[in-house]
């Protein structure tokens, strides 16, 4: 079988094809990004570093990205978002599961709406779930997401 030079070249050929029918395929008919509308809400997704004990949490819209970090300051603890795009605002909730709370503003700590603080009242419990709305130009930008990345690593 192998031996025969035309059944080695369709061996080559064939998953060559397949990959540039892949990638015609999801440039011809897949969904081509568009610029955020003023007034529209987009959700964000949750990254996987959101899942373990990896210290942040990245959510993303393409290239609308923030992240979540939790920092022992002085005051106390805090979570401190940092976004890619200068942000209008940010509300910010941690609930349990199912769990319906009046989310809390975060301030800026910095002036071009890049860096963003929320003093916590502690650790939150790894149950806990994350939900935040940020403005940015005229948009708003929703997430909710896991807090097992505000868990001390195990020793």
């Amino acid at each position: 079988m192998f031996t025969n030079k035309h059944v080695i070249i369709a061996m080559i050929v064939a998953p060559v094809l397949a990959i540039l029918a892949w990638f015609a395929v999801g440039f011809l008919a897949g969904e081509k990004p568009h610029q955020a509308v003023p007034g529209a809400t987009y959700p964000l997704v949750e990254k996987s570093n959101c899942r373990y004990e990896s210290g942040a949490c990245d959510l993303e819209n393409e290239d609308f990205q923030l992240r979540l970090t939790y920092l022992e300051a002085l005051s106390g603890p805090e979570l401190v978002l940092s976004a890619s795009h200068p942000l209008e605002g940010v509300v910010l909730a941690i609930t349990e599961a199912g769990v319906e709370d009046q989310p809390d503003m975060m301030r800026a700590s910095d002036g071009r709406g890049l860096e963003w603080r929320m003093a916590l009242a502690g650790r939150p419990a790894p149950a806990q779930r994350i939900r935040l709305v940020a403005r940015a130009g005229g948009s708003s930008y929703y997430a909710d997401a896991a807090t097992a990345f505000l868990q001390p690593e195990a020793e």
